[in-house]
């Protein structure tokens, strides 16, 4: 099976952590964190071109620290988009507040920048924007008209580190920014995420959140929790940073590659604005209907390949949100664009004859369908 996502890891990382391990040195309860939490804080600020890193344990505790940074509580709105992992929303309800689905644009798959004007209200405390797939959402939009309400941006990058906006990374383009480094992203520390800022108050209070507010021993100054990143996370995340370039160099030629052989009545290629540059986390194409995106998801798995539906329901409408009331809420591109991508896998591991497999399943299927 050719995975959709991996892991690459190799005897560097191996070595790193045995050397963790041999030290004893496994975590640090201070705001500050341990020794690897501090060297890979630099190092990753300084890749991303920002004042500040803030690592934590998982993109989720990236959210619901940046939020509680914010001091965002009950009573406050918080718009995201549907069309994306429930980690967003979720995070805003543990959070206290009330997240506020808006739709996306079906060309970037990005929340609307006019979804988003429309769903401002007196109570709207912040704004989260995702970089789906690994392609930035329109930002200067975004924030322009966050900055006229006073509303705080944070920016969901977990799928987009390593891309850029107008030559700016993704991940600096809000008050905030949130990464993940789950094993099937661009890079991976086993679990865990950083957020990235350049407000240095709010990068301290941030450090206090992650491990129970705690500023100096157990004063607890402020409401917080144990979302720290262990040392044997942050050694590997030092690792992988250093090979992060040519994983993201692999990523760009398998879509270039992709891009030059999909064609098809009916198939939608990724579009990248010209002011952006795409991580290809996810390559994903859209179909002119659910059962031509079917049959070739079909097809490509029984020949191992391991292409994906992200997301096959919008998070208004999964189970649980659908019980708080908004699977009433009416989001058309959402649900359109649910029925009808499919992720193909761009890993570094993909190699040439892949992309030709791959090619070949899509155009025959749409012969055929």
């Amino acid at each position: 099976m050719i995975p959709i996502n991996k892991p690459i890891l190799g005897h560097e990382e191996i070595e790193a952590v045995m050397r963790v391990l041999e030290s004893g040195v496994l975590t640090n309860a201070s705001a500050e964190g341990g020794p690897l939490v501090k060297v890979f804080e630099e190092e990753l600020a300084k890749f991303m071109r920002a004042k500040d890193a803030v690592v934590v344990n998982s993109g989720t505790a990236a959210l619901l620290v940046s939020l509680l940074a914010m001091n965002v509580k009950p009573g406050d709105e918080v718009v995201v988009p549907s069309f994306t992992f429930a980690a967003t929303a979720g995070a805003v309800l543990l959070a206290g507040a009330r997240p506020v689905f808006v739709d996306i644009d079906l060309r970037t798959y990005n929340m609307h920048p006019d979804a988003f004007r429309k769903a401002i209200t007196n109570r709207t405390k912040v704004v989260i924007p995702v970089d789906l797939y690994g392609l930035p959402a329109e930002m200067d939009e975004i924030r322009e008209e966050a900055e006229k309400h006073g509303i705080a941006v944070i920016e969901d990058a977990c799928q987009s580190q390593g891309a850029s906006y107008k030559g700016r990374m993704a991940g600096t383009l809000g008050d905030a920014g949130c990464l993940s480094f789950y094993p099937g992203k661009v890079m991976t520390t086993g679990e865990g995420g950083a957020i990235i800022t350049d407000d240095e108050e709010l990068a301290e209070k941030m450090r206090m959140i992650r491990t129970h507010g705690q500023r100096i021993g157990y004063d607890s100054i402020l409401l917080g929790g144990n979302f720290r990143m262990p040392e044997i996370e942050a050694a590997i995340g030092i690792v992988q940073l250093k090979k992060l370039p040519a994983f993201l160099e692999k990523r760009a030629r398998n879509a270039r590659m992709l891009m030059e052989r999909l064609s098809g009545k009916g198939l939608f290629l990724p579009e990248v604005p010209q002011n952006c540059v795409h991580n290809w986390y996810l390559f994903t194409v859209r179909f002119s209907s659910e059962k031509e995106r079917e049959a070739v998801r079909e097809r490509m798995r029984r020949e191992g390949i391991g292409a994906t539906v992200y997301y096959p329901t919008p998070v208004h409408r999964l189970p649980f949100y659908d019980s708080l009331g908004y699977g009433r809420v009416d989001l058309p591109n959402s649900e359109l664009a649910s029925k009808t991508v499919l992720s193909l896998p761009v890993n570094p591991l993909v190699e040439e004859r892949d992309i030709d497999r791959m090619s070949d399943i899509i155009s025959q299927t749409l012969r055929s369908v």
